[in-house]
């Protein structure tokens, strides 16, 4: 049985599962009104982790989240990202961590969010060409001007991890991480050794693969969805794991949350656990 929350920090609790608000369409209309009703259909089933970020729609993500659930139960965390902007030649989307963009899109994010401090906020991705010690050393000082709690990253390696951590506590990373996909093992283990919470992303990521059928088959046996048997997994995998699904359906939201019900055996388990990544 895996517990139902997870510590981030010393002292901010939030469920095991979370939901990424990625793939909620924000543009006006029935497809807006269907995100709004499935952001608020999570945090009626327990949901206390969504998932955001600048990237997203520049902003527009962040205010339909807004517009659903403020004002916020006293329980939810809305993380958001910041470090990636329409800064290049064309306006096109690139990798920014200047520290006037990083306050920028914070500001941006408090006025959005409706929000005064943004209790955890994740550098989206570490610019190469910005010195890491003014990315962070901004967001630090973000923190002690109260307007951030806790600081995370994303898309890291254990040697970034390790920088990182000389210069801010790091309280989450965000890697990408399934059962078909496992590059940042080591992320993950540098992680549960440091007690930072691990908030994988693209939780199902399934191709055309042996092992996909190795999955399928498991759900079948436990009368589960493949969705359903890579999300136990997950929660099963650490208990410093965070799983972050997304989807713009109420069905599909149900189907992930009840995920948490599951119960892999120990047969189960060690299947899935020597499974390749895809062909």
């Amino acid at each position: 049985m895996t517990s139902t929350e997870i510590r981030i920090g010393e002292d901010l609790r939030v469920s095991r599962l979370g939901f990424g608000a990625m793939h909620l369409p924000t543009e006006p209309g029935p497809a807006r009104r269907r995100s709004l009703a499935v952001v608020r259909r999570a945090v009626e089933l327990g949901v206390t982790l969504i998932d955001t970020a600048h990237l997203y729609g520049g902003g527009a993500n962040e205010e339909l989240l807004a517009e659903a659930l403020h004002p916020y139960p006293a329980e939810l965390l809305i993380t958001t990202k910041v470090g990636v902007a329409r800064s290049g030649p064309s306006g096109e989307w690139r990798l920014d961590g200047r520290p006037s963009v990083l306050r920028d899109q914070v500001d941006q994010a408090l006025r959005r969010l409706r929000v005064e401090r943004i209790e955890l906020l994740q550098l989206h991705r570490i610019d190469p060409q910005t010195p890491l010690a003014d990315q962070l050393g901004t967001l630090r000082e973000l923190r002690t001007e109260g307007k951030v709690g806790r600081i995370g990253l994303s898309e890291v390696t254990v040697e970034e991890l390790r920088q990182a951590r000389r210069i801010v506590d790091v309280a989450s990373v965000q890697n990408r991480y399934n059962v078909l996909d496992r590059e940042h093992e080591p992320v993950l283990a540098a992680c549960e050794a440091a007690g930072i919470a691990f908030l994988p992303w693209r939780t199902v990521a399934w191709g055309e693969s042996g092992a996909r059928a190795e999955v399928a088959a498991v759900a079948d046996e436990l009368g589960a969805t493949s969705t359903q048997v890579a999300l136990a997994w997950l929660l099963g995998r650490s208990p410093v794991i965070v799983p972050i699904p997304g989807t713009a359906r109420i069905d599909h939201l149900d189907e992930n949350l009840a995920a948490q019900r599951l119960h892999l055996t120990p047969a189960h388990r060690d299947r899935l656990d020597r499974l390749p990544g895809p062909a």
